[in-house]
């Protein structure tokens, strides 16, 4: 087996991976589906309240991600895992029957978008805790990096299945079919031999963990700057599930079918970062160059000319996000300690999806007032914009030089001196 799929290797990652696949391609049908009837349904295509639905599922992340950390260090993955899979499930069935009774509303939509996000909130920070306890220690970043793949395989799935559903069924069935699909995480979860775990040392409660986890990341300067980074780019320029539906029905005029192959051609784009990211081990310079390649490819996106155009430019887009993301998310959980893992993670978190409430609502403002284009615009010259900015911070800060690389991304750091531990000096970034 190559060293792209090592982890696969292992029988309860197989387990994992397989169930991961599945319940992810159901939560992109549910988030097309959401998208689309708020957008088409409930309001006459008012991006503004796609944002507010978004920012409404991601709230939670804010308010509830550091203590779900905590949660995460003090019990035991499957269990925790388990229960937040069947909840989730339970959502979006009362979402799908919401919806076929015909007595759906826009707060129905606020209120169960929250429960969801709550629901999401816990899960977060267990699962990705959780691979740790799936593989050897030196192929966990090598496991983050196919969860991405499989997420966004999903992509690939998810969305143009949701958008043709939508156009044979309505909006209804798809929020059942995705009801039954986190069925198969439970299931993975029971089946998973105990004796193939690598399981971690579990903290007893106690007070100031949570101050603990954030003193320990406020030392770690190597941190730090992939959450400044990851902040910005995930407010203002990670939207594409709302701009994307206002570039398809109001510059291109096209249906719910077509809306949905675009999330598909980004999620292309998505599967070569994440599988490139699994051959190589996680460093800064990946990171900040897969957001300055993200944030251009963003820009050309609002600049496309055609749906075809627009739809081609989602392909390499999607190709610096998931190299940007898969690569931080990767260096921050392989270089934690393992007993604070889940609360750091829970703190990457937060910054990652706990920005969305705070950019989607502008952006959606954006997109309605000075039109689509102009939502992907700022995004992307956001996104542009913090990566050079950190790539400045860390180049005066650690006293590095830019060399030439012979691959992606084509240029490295070196020298300077070291960054918080041995492993972590710039010559390693």
């Amino acid at each position: 087996m190559s060293a792209t799929f090592a982890s696969l290797r292992y029988v309860n990652y197989r387990y994992w991976f397989i169930a991961s696949l599945i319940a992810s391609t159901g939560a992109w049908l549910q988030r097309v589906a959401q998208d689309w009837y708020v957008l088409t349904v409930l309001t006459d295509h008012d991006a503004s309240q796609v944002g507010v639905v978004t920012a409404l599922q991601f709230m939670p992340i804010i308010l509830f991600s550091a203590h779900a950390g905590v949660l995460a260090d003090r019990v035991p993955g499957r269990r925790l895992l388990q229960c937040t899979q069947v909840g989730v499930g339970l959502v979006s069935l009362i979402i799908g029957l919401v919806v076929l009774t015909g007595t759906g509303q826009l707060w129905h939509q606020y209120v169960l978008a929250f429960i969801s996000g709550t629901i999401s909130a816990i899960d977060t920070p267990a699962r990705q805790s959780f691979v740790g306890e799936l593989v050897p220690a030196d192929k966990m970043a090598n496991a983050v990096a196919l969860n991405a793949t499989a997420f966004h395989t999903a992509r690939l799935i998810g969305p143009a299945s949701a958008g043709f559903f939508i156009d044979w069924w309505g909006v209804g069935p798809v929020f059942l079919i995705d009801a039954g699909m986190f069925a198969a995480p439970v299931i993975a979860l029971a089946l998973m031999r105990a004796d193939r775990l690598y399981p971690r040392t579990l903290v007893p409660r106690a007070r100031g963990q949570l101050a603990e986890s954030v003193a320990y990341v406020h030392s770690r300067t190597d941190i730090r700057i992939i959450l400044a980074l990851i902040f910005v780019v995930s407010a203002l320029g990670m939207n594409f599930q709302m701009t994307s539906a206002l570039m398809a029905t109001t510059v291109f005029g096209k249906a719910a079918g077509s809306f949905g192959i675009l999330s598909s051609f980004m999620a292309l784009g998505s599967i070569l970062g994440a599988t490139g990211a699994a051959r190589r081990a996680p460093r800064l310079r990946t990171i900040l160059m897969g957001a300055v390649f993200y944030g251009s490819a963003e820009i050309a996106l609002g600049l496309a000319p055609s749906y075809w155009w627009f739809a081609l430019l989602s392909i390499p887009t999607g190709f610096g996000m998931l190299t940007m993301n898969t690569s931080a998310n990767a260096l921050v959980q392989t270089r934690t300690e393992p007993d604070k893992r889940g609360r750091v993670m829970a703190l990457y978190s937060l910054v990652f999806l706990g920005a969305t409430p705070i950019g989607s609502p502008f952006i959606g403002w954006v997109g309605t007032t000075f039109g689509a284009r102009w939502a992907l615009l700022v995004g992307g010259i956001a996104s542009l914009g913090i990566a050079l900015v950190c790539g400045a911070w860390a180049m005066i800060h650690w006293k590095g030089r830019v060399v030439r690389r012979p691959s992606f991304p084509w240029v490295g750091v070196e020298g300077g001196s070291s960054v918080d531990a041995p492993r972590r000096s710039v010559t390693s970034a």
